[in-house]
C-alpha cells in the first residue's frame, strides 16, 4: 500500500501562485509515476499533470500548460505542483495519485489516491 498526503492548498488571489505537495509513504516503490488531478464543484475530476519516476517526462493538460509545473524529489518521496498565474477557473480540490507503471493521463490507471487539498482562487 501507498499512502499519499497532500498539503499546501489555500486561498489565493487571481494572478497569484501556490505550491501544493504530496508526500508518499509505505511501499513507495509502487509510486513510480505520480499525477495531479482536480475536481471543481459540480464537475468531473480531471487530469492536471503527471510525472515519471525520473522526472524526465511530464504531461500537462492544455489548460495549465505554461502556468503549472510538476516536479518530484524522490529523496523526500514528494511530488509538487507549482501553480502560477492562477485564475478562478483553477478553483478545485486537487488530488495526488500514484501508479506503479508508466506515466498516464487516465485516472482509472492510478492505484493510490490522496484525500485532496482545496485550492480557491478569488477574482
Amino acid at each position: 500500500q501507498v499512502q499519499l498526503v497532500e498539503s499546501g492548498g489555500g486561498l489565493v488571489q487571481a494572478g497569484g501562485s501556490l505550491r501544493v505537495s504530496c508526500a508518499a509513504s509505505g511501499r513507495t516503490y509502487s509510486a513510480r509515476s505520480m499525477g495531479w488531478f482536480r475536481q471543481a464543484p459540480g464537475k468531473e475530476r480531471e487530469f492536471v499533470a503527471a510525472i515519471t519516476w525520473s522526472g524526465v517526462r511530464t504531461y500537462s493538460d492544455d489548460s495549465v500548460k505554461g502556468r503549472f509545473t510538476i516536479s518530484r524529489d524522490n529523496s523526500k518521496n514528494t511530488v509538487y505542483l507549482q501553480m502560477d498565474s492562477l485564475i478562478p477557473e483553477d478553483t478545485a480540490v486537487y488530488y495526488c495519485a500514484a501508479k506503479a507503471g508508466s506515466i498516464s493521463r487516465q485516472q482509472t490507471q492510478y492505484d493510490y489516491w490522496g484525500q485532496g487539498t482545496q485550492v480557491t482562487v478569488s477574482s
